[in-house]
């Protein structure tokens, strides 16, 4: 399986991955961002609702606001879900939905200043961010005052400069691959070892040993042999005595 396979992010967005994001993207993550705010917000304004129906259920109206106290509960509530977002996770959900992250120049977190002040930045002044279009590298005002950037990164954890010692760490650290061991081949000529004889009976001669020993002598009983023929007087030689009288 290879390394692409494995990969977090679509095959679709890899051209993109580290970019610098648009104007257009940008502007969807942030409408998504809104109604997560505008969620937040009526969450709120029905739970204290909820509230005051439980001290006097008879008398229970829905508590009155003002175009004002909305306004100025959801720069509030931007602020704090933004503030948080990107400094807990390098992304809002409207981000993590679109595919954006919120950086420094060197890939690192914002932290926790600057990414409530780029929060409360965005929440003030929105129309900051239209400063992409004419930005060479698609920054906002909020970007280049605060040194912040904002890239494609669908990867669920940054993966920047501290990834990449992790990355390293991670590769010293781990076992090396399985090495490959020269093994001498068997000759074809070698015969097995024999197994050992069952029942007691006499053991099958080891040719290989027999090869390189030379022919054994057997060992079981010697047939019997027949009684020896009695020898004879031994012929005279053509040297002896009545020879030489019979030649005569």
């Amino acid at each position: 399986m290879s390394g692409s396979e494995l990969s977090p992010v679509p095959r679709e967005a890899r051209p993109f991955q580290g970019a610098p994001a648009g104007l257009v993207t940008r502007l969807l993550a942030n409408t998504i961002d809104a109604i997560v705010v505008c969620l937040v917000i009526a969450g709120c304004y029905l739970g204290w609702a909820a509230f005051r129906f439980i001290l006097d259920p008879l008398t229970f109206t829905f508590p009155r606001a003002s175009l004002l106290f909305f306004v100025t509960a959801g720069l509030v509530v931007s602020t704090v879900y933004l503030g948080l977002a990107w400094w807990l996770a390098g992304k809002s959900y409207g981000g993590h939905v679109m595919g954006l992250r919120v950086t420094g120049h060197h890939g690192r977190g914002l932290g926790p200043v600057r990414s409530f002040a780029r929060a409360g930045f965005c929440a003030f002044f929105p129309i900051g961010l239209f400063w992409c279009l004419v930005s060479p590298r698609r920054r906002s005002v909020q970007d280049i005052v605060l040194w912040s950037v904002v890239l494609y990164d669908w990867a669920p954890h940054p993966t920047k400069e501290a990834a990449s010692h992790v990355g390293d760490a991670a590769v010293d650290s781990a076992p090396g691959p399985a090495r490959l061991v020269a093994v001498d081949p068997v000759p074809d000529s070698a015969t097995p070892p024999e197994p050992p004889a069952l029942g007691g009976g006499p053991s099958v001669p080891d040719t290989a040993s027999t090869a390189s020993t030379g022919p054994t002598a057997p060992t079981g009983p010697t047939a019997p042999t027949g009684p020896t023929a009695p020898t004879g007087p031994t012929a005279p030689t053509a040297a002896s005595g009545p020879s030489t009288a019979e030649a005569s």
